[in-house]
């Protein structure tokens, strides 16, 4: 049984309904625990919300039972859990699957996740998508086993998570742009789903540099200040030098799909304070193979 503990301190709200609010415990979390088999506990005994709380009373709060959406299937893939706590997993998503389901695809990361703690017998998960990617982007992404974890990040400012990605491009960087900073606002026209860059669209920050070259292709390492929809794909196709695999944005060629990877995800564990999780993975194969066989 999950259950987490909050010592009160001076600077504490003193109603503990707001108290739990402050803490990442949403509105929901704490009806399930009022109606749904959990409890809300202060030094041991039951309490409502409009308890008044006094600095080092302890609070224990036990979640009740989330619901799951009956139209989440949990899925027999097998998943590439990298490291895994009591409430947040990492998971190595691979290219070619959406993060979360859409009306017209239901196989999504979410359900392999559901399946993963079909098969532990694990209870009362719910997983939360922290960190999405894109389909056809393959890499790092955090994911929340209950609401309350999902509370907790979500109320981290978004520049405490740190992504880095590889990114096969093409074309060769000169030496006075090896590495930068692309600062360019991206918005789009309409309900089309292609991005560009526009003075009236929405701020957008990618830092860059390049890592290796070949023969009119180079891989660089990013990392996002912002997380716009397509935004490294559209600011490297602004400096000239469009990813492999991505006609929406380059050009025709041989690589299946836009070959990005989210190779680093830090971020502060929100359960043990000060506490910095940094985790890499190695691109996948087929970024490998597609870097190998570009001539030098």
């Amino acid at each position: 049984m999950t259950l987490f503990k909050v010592t009160v301190n001076k600077k504490a709200p003193k109603k503990l309904g707001i108290f739990l609010l402050k803490n990442g415990f949403s509105k929901r979390a704490v009806n399930n625990a009022k109606n749904a088999g959990g409890m809300i506990l202060v030094n041991h005994k039951r309490r409502y919300t409009n308890f008044i709380l006094h600095t080092g009373d302890e609070v224990i709060f036990i979640p009740g039972q989330e619901k799951c959406n009956p139209w989440l299937v949990p899925s027999q893939e097998p998943l590439a859990v990298v490291k895994e706590t009591e409430n947040y997993l990492v998971v190595n998503k691979p290219a070619g699957i959406l993060s979360i389901p859409s009306r017209y695809d239901v196989n999504a990361l979410v359900n392999q996740v559901l399946g993963y703690f079909e098969r532990k017998k694990s209870v009362n998960i719910k997983p939360h998508i922290v960190t999405r990617l894109d389909r056809d982007t393959s890499g790092l992404v955090l994911v929340g086993k209950n609401a309350i974890a999902h509370a907790r990040f979500s109320q981290l400012k978004k520049d405490k998570f740190i992504k880095k990605y590889h990114a096969i491009v093409h074309g060769n960087f000169g030496l006075d742009e090896l590495k930068g900073t692309i600062d360019q606002p991206i918005g789009r026209k309409g309900t089309s789903i292609v991005r560009s860059i526009e003075p009236t669209g929405k701020k957008a920050k990618t830092a860059y540099k390049v890592i290796a070259q070949k023969e009119n292709a180079s891989i660089v390492e990013l990392r996002l200040y912002t997380g716009r929809t397509h935004q490294i794909r559209l600011h490297m196709q602004y400096l000239g030098h469009p990813l492999y695999g991505d006609p929406l944005y380059g050009q025709k060629d041989n690589f299946k799909r836009q070959a990005l990877n989210c190779f680093h995800l830090e971020f502060p564990d929100p359960f043990k304070k000060e506490r910095q999780v940094s985790i890499e993975v190695p691109d996948p194969l087929d970024m490998q193979e597609l870097w190998h066989n570009i001539p030098k």
